[in-house]
């Protein structure tokens, strides 16, 4: 069945590959950019918005209500990566990081909610990460951005129940796009007087490395596809290495210490 689908940042990565999948099996796709861009897909909807500006989302939404008279799925998969100690952050960064991944999705869902409701159902497909199931280190604030949008969710699934909206979280592990770039636009001003500083670049080291191994973006926009396509779609999804994946297992298994020390291992923190 053909689904109208509002999904968010489709400049690049996992939303790009998404938007395509989803629009050459014949669904009604819009996807949003932040800046003005030449789309490269004529079977895309592309639409200017901006996560941080509440009228923007608005309008956005009000486009495609007005084209289409319905909106089944949204795709919250825009956001954005900051890096650095938590002490010597730049607040901007900080503010702009909880911004865009956080509250730019729950003013995108509180316009979209509305329409589902009289409608009679839809689905919300909202991403969070792995490192919205354990804090990471240096990447504090994307984290926290992330365990918002996991209790948000929870919350969320169950006050739409009773209006047939499904509320879906998808966790991806680390994956070969352009966010060890666009992070590196964000990092924390580290310099000879920055206390964390070469403990930081060790681990930001690794955590580049990481997702610099990771898989293609095109393994995570298969599965989105086949969620959107799904009468019955489970809660959540974490979408990972069998490595990963074993971590968020063991983390409700063994003492938080435990495995602080294993993530501490892992990031060669010392």
């Amino acid at each position: 069945m053909k689904k109208v689908i509002l999904i968010t940042g489709i400049s690049s990565g996992f939303g790009k590959q998404t938007a395509r999948l989803l629009a050459d099996n014949g669904h009604i796709v819009y996807g949003t950019v932040r800046k003005d861009a030449k789309s490269d897909n004529d079977k895309v909807n592309q639409i200017k918005m901006d996560l941080t500006d509440g009228e923007s989302i608005k309008k956005a939404v009000s486009i495609v209500f007005e084209k289409e008279g319905r909106i089944d799925v949204l795709i919250n998969n825009a956001g954005m990566h900051s890096g650095g100690p938590i002490e010597t952050s730049p607040i901007e960064n900080i503010k702009l990081q909880m911004d865009t991944n956080f509250m730019g999705l729950v003013l995108l869902t509180r316009e979209v909610l509305p329409i589902m409701r009289k409608q009679g159902g839809g689905t919300l497909i909202n991403f969070s990460s792995i490192g919205g199931l354990m804090g990471l280190p240096f990447q504090a604030f994307y984290s926290a951005g992330k365990f918002a949008i996991e209790g948000f969710s929870e919350a969320l699934r169950m006050e739409v129940k009773q209006f047939k909206i499904n509320v879906v979280l998808i966790n991806p592990g680390d994956f070969n796009t352009s966010n060890s770039a666009n992070r590196r636009n964000f990092l924390a001003p580290t310099g000879a007087n920055d206390p964390y500083q070469q403990q930081f670049e060790k681990t930001l080291s690794i955590i580049e490395n990481d997702e610099n191994k990771g898989w293609k973006p095109e393994v995570l926009a298969r599965k989105i596809v086949k969620i959107v396509e799904s009468k019955n779609p489970c809660q959540q999804y974490v979408i990972a290495s069998l490595e990963q994946k074993l971590a968020v297992v063991i983390k409700h298994i063994l003492p938080g210490k435990l495995f602080r020390m294993i993530l501490e291992d892992h990031y060669k923190i010392h």
